[in-house]
């Protein structure tokens, strides 16, 4: 509270400040209003004046981390509705579907695999970069075929989930640094070994 504050900026909270100092047993009661109590009705008729004659809320000084918290806020709230009514990066919204200013921590790797933008025929051929989505041992080039069942990635595979459970996947394995660490083995091994992933 400001006007506990003996460094206050604020004019009015040192005046309080000093108004408690000069006063230190102020005692608090309750009265019924419009009983002819002179402070209370004073109270009344200065609150009346301050809301009809006041100075508007614009001028008052707030502190600055006070401001810092409005802006932060107002700031998270602006990106959270961009990314949630967004159109682009939804494979990554459905993992992370709240904003942050904490990092998530994520390597080059775990953003290729997880946006599934990367080395990966069935990415390539969308973007007709490759005539075929096929990896050369004969499945369909993804980043979830790589993860569970390619036979050139057998050292770092995972149970593959079942079709209606493979986002709930995702979020696991993104949660979970071992298995990241085997995502990023997958990426680093692809990268570095393009011709054997290149379709027959």
């Amino acid at each position: 509270m400001a006007s506990s504050n003996s460094k206050s900026t604020n004019e009015t909270a040192r005046k309080i400040f000093k108004i408690l100092l000069s006063n230190p047993r102020i005692k608090v009661s309750w009265v019924i209003a419009h009983a002819g109590n002179i402070g209370n009705e004073r109270a009344d008729q200065l609150a009346k004046d301050a809301t009809q004659h006041g100075q508007p809320y614009s001028y008052t000084k707030l502190p600055k981390p006070h401001i810092k918290g409005l802006l932060r806020k107002r700031m998270l709230e602006e990106w959270q509705t961009s990314w949630k009514n967004g159109d682009t990066s939804r494979k990554i919204y459905n993992i992370i579907p709240s904003v942050s200013l904490r990092p998530t921590n994520w390597i080059r790797e775990d953003v290729i695999f997880f946006s599934q933008h990367g080395p990966f025929p069935a990415y390539l051929k969308r973007f007709h970069l490759s005539d075929s989505d096929y990896c050369s041992c004969g499945g369909i080039g993804t980043a979830l075929h790589y993860a569970t069942e390619c036979i050139y990635t057998v050292s770092w595979h995972m149970r593959k989930p079942a079709p209606n459970f493979e986002q709930e996947w995702l979020k696991r394995v993104a949660n979970n640094l071992v298995s990241r660490q085997r995502i990023r083995g997958i990426i680093i091994f692809i990268s570095e070994n393009r011709d054997l992933f290149r379709p027959p």
